[in-house]
């Protein structure tokens, strides 16, 4: 049974994780500007160095963004040279994204940045493997628990 007590903001999860994914994304921020690319343009590289070639609308389901949201953000990085987009020979509505050479070329100094950020946290090896997989397990009872509901994510 929730108490009163349960109100103050430094009891929410929410908060909690409101606060951490901010300081979080301050020390990528930071340093990712450094190579030129946005947090949420490092996180569409990451599946295109992880995955290959996507589809627009893998790529936005990988990330969980819309298509509108994640066309803008492709559209810079290919302005950056670091995409190609091109639609699909088969099917006109289907765009493909690659990497380009420059876009690839950034692995590197990306993977540098995020082991500099990892060290920042402070954090063991083994505590943050195990706070990332307590996160994703927290994400997927979420969501099972929102498809029991018939909640739309």
């Amino acid at each position: 049974m929730a108490t009163v007590a349960s109100l103050h903001l430094d009891q929410q999860l929410c908060f909690a994780l409101y606060m951490a994914t901010n300081a979080v994304t301050r020390l990528y921020r930071a340093q990712l500007g450094q190579v030129g690319l946005t947090y949420p343009q490092y996180l569409a590289m990451l599946v295109l160095w992880d995955r290959g070639p996507q589809t627009v609308k893998g790529l936005a389901d990988r990330l969980a963004l819309d298509s509108s949201t994640l066309t803008p953000l492709l559209k810079r990085l290919e302005a950056a040279g670091l995409v190609q987009r091109e639609r699909d020979s088969k099917d006109e509505r289907v765009v493909r994204v690659s990497l380009t050479p420059a876009g690839d070329a950034l692995r590197q100094p990306v993977a540098e940045i995020q082991n500099r950020v990892v060290c920042q946290t402070r954090l063991s090896e083994q505590e943050f493997t195990e706070l990332r997989s307590r996160l994703h397990s927290l994400v997927q009872s979420i969501a099972q628990e929102e498809e029991s509901l018939g909640v739309a994510a």
